[in-house]
């Protein structure tokens, strides 16, 4: 892997500029600001020049990582896929060991050996960014032991797929299972062991829903959140547009994570139970067996039989036992999240300021809507237009009005949820800067006092003077006068 650096020759303006990512993304715009190297009459100057290169730089290879992630979590997707539809249709639609399920097996290797290439550049483009990040360093810095193991865990997880179709042998049709597994049975019980092992392990390319998750996040695209955060030594990770998604859109979020947990477990429970002739080898008893363990129900009504079956519902479960134990784990376990979950000062402090930010501009917006439906109305009753426009405009600022005092009632009640998070560290803030205006105002006044002391002083000098010119002058005049 050879790194090279771009040449810094080339056009005197860079097209756009943005603080992180180059690019300003509030609410989907985007914001696009020429700034040349040098300003009119002037020598460019080689260190900005070189910074704004690297902006530049950076902003390409951020780009490029947001792509070839997306990409990466789409080949895990196809795999996945292909996988399940491999298994559900084999013994049915076509025989185990034909064209067909070679065609399939292959599209899922094709899919693996993209998915590799894929994550291979990704962390190409990381090491590029970090090379420009630290002013240009070599690039065997940036491979560390770290890094090493993670690109080599990485690429260990996503190779994972099944290959047992690429044996050629008939298979063994269960008729009173659901949909057997579509592997060979002439090489014994371990190739479908680890044929169904091989395909429970594919799901573990899931991890990169958090990547594409982060990077396509309008939190770190926002250029405003990113400032603000940098401010507050914020690290924009995945944890924190995790919590800020679940303190914007808790309903969403949990329930788009409990319906994919129970429909990837249920699945996998199924594919695990098939061997059997157990009713958990069907769908509808497996969605029924992982939600009642999922909520620590536990009816005993049915129960896993292989190994595998039981290590999926006691991955569900979390490890949680029945009674007053489960209870307790299961309290615990609320305790911890909503502890993680839970935004800290800082982030509050970004996320509540950013929030007034977007409804004051949308409290701009409708203001300015009820403004333009009063012209409209009052314009169609000077024309003495026919009556439906007329209601019609009347409905729309109704309409407008109704907008623009819900907004004005949301951005009260964020304000005032704002203004209860003051605590100790604000106060004595607060309590600090008082006492130092207090002081300011207090020199300044003792020095007021004094320059008064001074012309006071003055003055009472001028007037024994003058006392004293005028004795004189009527002792001349009247010398009789002593």
């Amino acid at each position: 892997m050879e790194m090279t650096n771009r040449s810094m020759h080339g056009d005197s303006k860079v097209d756009c500029v943005n603080c992180d990512g180059l690019i300003s993304r509030n609410g989907g715009d985007s914001a696009e600001v020429s700034v040349p190297l040098s300003l009119p009459g002037k020598r460019p100057n080689a260190l900005e020049g070189d910074d704004l290169y690297r902006l530049r730089d950076r902003k390409f290879l951020l780009e490029d990582k947001k792509r070839l992630c997306a990409l990466a979590l789409g080949s895990a997707l196809l795999g996945i896929l292909l996988m399940i539809i491999h298994a559900e249709i084999c013994p049915f639609v076509y025989k185990p060991g034909s064209n067909i399920a070679l065609f399939i097996n292959c599209s899922i290797s094709l899919s693996t050996g993209c998915l590799l290439i894929l994550i291979i550049a990704f962390h190409y483009k990381d090491i590029r960014l970090f090379i420009i990040d630290h002013n240009q360093v070599d690039w065997r810095i940036a491979m560390t032991s770290h890094r090493v193991l993670v690109i080599t865990l990485e690429l260990l997880v996503c190779a994972i797929h099944p290959v047992g179709t690429y044996w050629e042998v008939g298979l063994r049709v269960n008729s009173s299972s659901s949909a057997p597994l579509c592997d060979s049975n002439h090489h014994g019980d371990a190739l479908m062991d680890m044929e169904l092992l091989l395909s429970v392990l594919m799901f573990l390319r899931l991890y990169l829903v958090h990547r594409a998750v982060l990077l396509h996040s309008k939190v770190l695209l926002s250029a405003s959140y990113r400032s603000i955060g940098s401010l507050n030594n914020i690290n924009f990770t995945f944890r924190f547009v995790l919590k800020v998604l679940m303190n914007k859109y808790p309903a969403r979020t949990l329930l788009a994570f409990i319906l994919l947990f129970w429909l990837t477990a249920s699945w996998m429970l199924t594919l695990c139970e098939r061997q059997t002739q157990a009713t958990t080898g069907h769908m509808e008893t497996a969605l029924w067996l992982i939600a009642i363990t999922f909520l620590t129900v536990g009816y005993g009504d049915v129960a896993p039989n292989t190994s595998c079956g039981k290590a999926v519902c006691l991955f569900t479960g979390v490890m949680l036992k029945k009674g007053k134990q489960g209870v307790a784990c299961t309290a615990m376990l609320v305790a911890v999240v909503t502890k993680k979950l839970a935004l800290n000062k800082g982030e509050k402090h970004v996320h509540f300021f950013m929030l007034d930010i977007q409804i004051s501009k949308r409290i701009r917006h409708a203001a300015a809507n009820v403004l333009r439906e009063c012209w409209l109305l009052h314009r169609t009753n000077l024309t003495k237009g026919n009556r439906g426009e007329h209601r019609r405009h009347q409905r729309c600022l109704l309409e407008a009005i109704r907008v623009f005092r819900h907004l004005r009632l949301k951005q009260r009640k964020l304000r005032d949820y704002a203004n209860e998070m003051v605590d100790l560290p604000k106060m004595q803030m607060i309590m600090c800067d008082l006492s130092a205006n207090w002081n300011n105002s207090y020199r300044e006044l003792e020095q007021r006092i004094l320059s008064m002391e001074q012309k006071l002083e003055e003055l009472s000098i001028c007037f024994q003077q003058t006392s004293e010119l005028l004795s004189q002058v009527l002792r001349h005049r009247n010398p009789e006068i002593r």
